[in-house]
């Protein structure tokens, strides 16, 4: 065993958090078609109950926001009764959840919306990529610039997604403002070309995340909600030059709301737009008062030297805990992991590449009967 860091508690929102180490929000399109959360999902959660935290994968606030085949919504009484037992459920093994809110954007094409096109903050498209729609792959479309009265509902989208959240039961949520989706679609300069005042400065592309804050701290207490940032993100083809003074600038106005935490992608395991050096979680730090959260591609011993430095005060892992359930148990005991290089079942479908996986104790006993056979 280790006395690693990773594994010492953490107070948040009143609640004392058994490890520092968060489950990421990972898309894994199990929902169906119609994106009630339902009991292989639960299952999943449950199964990684032990994590210092959960984040949900990103979950729709409303029809306009839906982007992926098979994800999860939160904005209808059966989708808060599906998340209200998946909650449950996590809670009753000892667990915490937060759930993330989502809003896709230009991430988006026109097969999931009856022909209607996605929208962002100007009518710019996503180069370099398809998508893969109900109807199959195809290229993305350009969005519709959005209105103000477009703003104005989609902000309300949130407020409503806030309050089913709640009455779901969950610890909390995160503000999903991360991987080229609607909110990063407004805050980076080069897909937010408008020249009102939701564009051009950095203040003003600051103001739509503003307003979708303001209007989930009008249901959550502060403490309890948190922002998820991707600032060297390439996906959804993000990146601009100003992005160090872009992040800088939101950092410092999520720090003045003092909200719960604020969660950094700030490894570049998810891909990096090279537009001058990274961001890294101690400049975070020096801006933000609340836990911290960092995230993509940490090994053990890089989470443990950034906890240690005192820049976070836990770390996310994605992909690792696919394939191993039981990862605190493995990374407390030093025990070796699943392979999880191989995502071919990862998206969609059932329980293979979902639920499927053994823990080490599981693997052990198997690998002791064949042994003996």
């Amino acid at each position: 065993m280790t006395d690693s860091v990773l594994f010492s508690s953490f107070d948040w929102a009143g609640n004392t958090l058994q490890n520092r180490m968060v489950l990421a929000p990972m898309t894994r399109g199990r929902a169906g078609a119609d994106r009630i959360p339902n009991k292989i999902m639960g299952d999943h959660y449950v199964q990684r109950a032990d994590a210092g935290l959960i984040i949900t994968e990103a979950t729709a606030i409303s029809e306009e926001g839906i982007g992926w085949v098979d994800t999860p919504g939160i904005y209808t009484d059966a989708m808060v009764e599906g998340w209200r037992s998946v909650v449950n459920r996590v809670h009753e093994a000892g667990g915490k959840i937060v759930l993330q809110l989502w809003h896709t954007g230009r991430a988006s094409h026109s097969d999931f919306h009856d022909g209607n096109l996605p929208l962002s903050a100007s009518a710019i498209k996503i180069e370099g990529d398809e998508i893969h729609t109900p109807k199959g792959k195809k290229p993305y479309e350009v969005p519709k610039a959005m209105t103000y009265d477009d703003i104005k509902r989609t902000v309300e989208d949130y407020k409503k997604a806030a309050i089913s959240a709640k009455a779901a039961g969950f610890d909390g949520v995160e503000v999903h403002a991360a991987n080229g989706y609607l909110i990063n679609q407004f805050l980076d300069s080069r897909s937010n070309q408008r020249s009102d005042n939701y564009g051009g400065s950095v203040d003003n592309r600051y103001r739509f995340l503003g307003e979708v804050m303001d209007a989930v701290l009008s249901v959550w207490a502060k403490e309890h909600v948190g922002v998820r940032l991707s600032p060297n993100g390439a996906f959804n083809d993000m990146g601009a030059d100003d992005f160090r003074e872009t992040f800088t600038y939101v950092g410092q106005q999520l720090n003045k709301l003092e909200i719960g935490y604020l969660h950094v992608m700030d490894g570049l395991a998810f891909g990096f737009h090279e537009r001058g050096e990274a961001m890294t979680l101690a400049e975070f730090r020096a801006l933000f008062d609340g836990m911290i959260i960092g995230n993509c591609g940490y090994t053990k011993e890089e989470a443990e030297k950034r906890l240690s430095d005192g820049d976070g005060d836990m770390i996310a892992f994605g992909r690792p805990w696919i394939t191993n359930p039981d990862l605190p148990t493995r990374f407390k005991h030093n025990y070796p992991l699943t392979s999880f290089d191989d995502p071919s079942a990862w998206y969609g479908g059932g329980e293979e590449g979902y639920n499927d996986f053994d823990t080490y104790r599981e693997q052990s006993g198997k690998d002791a009967m064949t042994s003996l056979t």
